[in-house]
């Protein structure tokens, strides 16, 4: 067949997770569930980290990491849940195009700031005394808005090259929301080049904060043996360890997903890479950074027992 011409494909037909109609409802509601726990369980992080007693750096990227997981799932999830129910699954091109820069956008932001929160660990721990003068309010906010500048212009060069690519028939994207590596699938042309961009573009925003977070960590880790207390180091370790639970969950799925971006014999394995990515990890943030830190905890026992009281 002729390939059609990118610019004349209208809209795309996302497969979704699942082509049987048994299990839809079941998805629906599975996902639902999931969307309901991340709102509220990253909307309560997000009140309890604006506690006066927990204004300090940390839980000041707590809180914008909790926006970001909101964001993430709200761009993919509402068009998968009606996905789900519906008959058309079709999305605009330019709908595909905003939903992919969005994701994009807020997953590089991301990893940006698990660096940033990786440097405050260093901070706190290798140079205590100094920490609320390094770390002041100009500081952090500037973290937060070099990580979005960063993640914009990712999105914005990965998203425009994506979509330069010609697209052939037929218009089917086999995920479950517009991604780089089913809609290079799509493309009626050698991606050669284009897929070691992609890799090169994975390599430079995954593994230079990943560096950033290795040699954050490796001074921390250097510093607490130098502890004689055991007490000291275990405060420390545990500090850190929620931290370092999502960084590997964020890092290792993100990895699998972009470094083979057209592995075609992989696609379903994608998919559920995908969902862990898109939806398992901002629902798992809010408890991982709840039930391993004390002040937290205190902070969402009083608040908790307040509403009760209203």
């Amino acid at each position: 067949p002729e390939p059609e011409n990118h610019t004349l494909m209208t809209r795309f037909v996302l497969s979704g997770l699942s082509n049987s109609p048994q299990l839809q409802h079941f998805l629906f509601f599975t996902f639902c569930l999931i969307y309901t726990i991340t709102i509220i369980g990253n909307l309560l992080i997000f009140m309890v980290t604006v506690h006066p007693t927990l204004r300090t750096p940390m839980y000041f990227f707590l809180r914008i990491l909790s926006f970001l997981d909101i964001s993430t799932a709200s761009v993919v999830l509402p068009r998968m849940l009606v996905n789900f129910l519906s008959e058309d699954r079709s999305i605009s091109y330019m709908g595909c195009a905003t939903q992919l820069y969005c994701v994009i956008f807020l997953g590089a932001t991301e990893w940006y700031l698990l660096a940033a929160m990786a440097y405050d660990r260093y901070v706190a721990v290798c140079q205590p005394l100094r920490y609320a003068i390094i770390m002041n309010s100009r500081v952090c906010l500037s973290l937060v808005l070099l990580s979005c500048c960063s993640g914009n212009v990712v999105s914005v060069v990965q998203t425009a090259w994506v979509f330069a690519l010609p697209f052939c028939g037929p218009r089917k994207i086999n995920y479950f929301f517009c991604d780089l590596p089913p809609l290079i699938m799509l493309s009626c042309t050698d991606t050669t080049s284009y897929e070691k961009q992609v890799i090169v573009a994975t390599v430079m925003v995954i593994f230079t904060s990943f560096c950033l977070i290795l040699a954050s960590y490796a001074c921390i880790i250097s510093s607490a043996l130098k502890i004689s207390s055991a007490e000291g180091r275990q405060k420390i370790f545990s500090t850190c360890s929620s931290h370092l639970t999502v960084v590997t969950l964020y890092y290792a799925s993100g990895t699998l997903i972009y470094l083979r971006p057209k592995a075609s014999n992989s696609q379903e394995t994608k998919k559920v890479l995908a969902v862990i990515y898109t939806t398992i990890i901002p629902t798992l943030n809010p408890l991982i950074y709840s039930l391993r830190n004390k002040e937290v905890k205190g902070v969402l026992i009083k608040i908790l027992a307040e509403l009760k009281k209203i």
